[in-house]
């Protein structure tokens, strides 16, 4: 098996929760999770879990690790965490553990990187301009152009456009951007799938796909020539399709991923569908990125009380892509 990177995300939220509970449970994946070991032990007796803590600060001895405990490399707070109680003084510490994970993962120590809940307010309140991780691990990376996909059992749905008001997102829908997207699925598709020629359906922006320009001129002008230039590479790509007919079951059984052009036109169908099992994966990195796809949830941090589907299935989806084509 290949080591994954953890990041609990916001210290004040479930996601050292969910990290002590997996452990308590046994891991299938080797995991090194970055965070603050005082945290997540005083997370453990917090909620009653029964974990034991393997601090690592030399990655290279993961080679002689035993999987199924969890191996921690300290990074510290800079307060002291209470449970549920954000701390702005705290933020730059969900950045250090981000920073160290994926420097981890760039030079080939780590496999793959999964990411716990943050919290943009308080990052975004302690100064630092924070929209999101797909975001952030671009900036990163640099030069890279990432996709939003999150996956539900058999369904797919990459984003065209992320973390923006709804009023923007008209002017960010172009052919380029569009093209891209399908694109950068087509490609995931392949290489980690091993699709020959994945069917990727698209959904319109407008109602009806903008009937033929009468309800908005984007579907026409932007997102029908995207996909008539990809399809004419022999492509099996489909759109402007209604996206409110495309999520209906009939319909998305058709494809093997969906792009939407933004956050909520797809991912409220999708997290109706498998919320608590759905996993968020970065698409156009030089590394495997996988996430939950919930947020911090504050009040049930320290209850014992969250529910760690989504971060198990995260990981699992995280060591599956690791290996290539199933």
């Amino acid at each position: 098996m290949k080591w994954l990177a953890l990041t609990p995300g916001e210290p004040a939220g479930i996601g050292p929760d969910l990290c002590v509970q997996l452990a308590a449970r046994g891991l299938a994946s080797g995991v090194v999770c970055f965070a603050d070991p005082d945290l997540l032990a005083a997370r453990a007796r917090e909620i009653g879990g029964s974990v034991t803590l393997h601090p690592i600060d030399d990655l290279t001895a993961l080679a002689q690790a035993p999987h199924g405990a969890l191996w921690i490399y300290p990074i510290r707070t800079a307060s002291r965490v209470k449970s549920g109680v954000l701390d702005v003084r705290n933020a730059p510490y969900v950045l250090s553990c981000l920073d160290a994970a994926l420097a981890a993962c760039v030079r080939g120590e780590l496999a793959g990187l999964v990411t716990g809940p943050v919290q943009k307010s308080i990052i975004n309140d302690a100064g630092i301009a924070f929209s999101g991780h797909t975001e952030y691990l671009a900036e990163r990376l640099g030069g890279v152009h990432p996709v939003m996909m999150l996956v539900a059992d058999t369904l797919r749905v990459a984003l065209v456009t992320t973390h923006v008001a709804l009023r923007d997102v008209p002017r960010l829908i172009t052919c380029e951007r569009v093209a891209h997207t399908i694109e950068a699925v087509h490609a995931h598709m392949r290489t980690r799938y091993g699709l020959a020629n994945p069917r990727v359906g698209v959904c319109g922006l407008n109602p009806h796909a903008g009937e033929g320009g009468h309800l908005g001129v984007e579907d026409r002008d932007e997102i029908a020539p995207a996909v008539a230039a990809l399809a004419a590479r022999g492509w099996q790509v489909s759109g402007p399709l209604p996206a409110d007919t495309l999520f209906v079951a009939r319909q998305r059984a058709q494809f093997d991923a969906i792009v939407a052009m933004y956050h909520d036109q797809g991912l409220t169908a999708l997290k109706a569908l498998g919320f608590g099992a759905a996993v968020n994966v970065t698409l156009g990195l030089p590394i495997v990125r996988t996430s939950v796809d919930h947020g911090t949830a504050l009040d049930l941090a320290g209850s014992g009380r969250a529910d760690s589907g989504s971060l198990e299935a995260a990981l699992t989806l995280a060591a599956r892509l690791c290996g290539g084509p199933s």
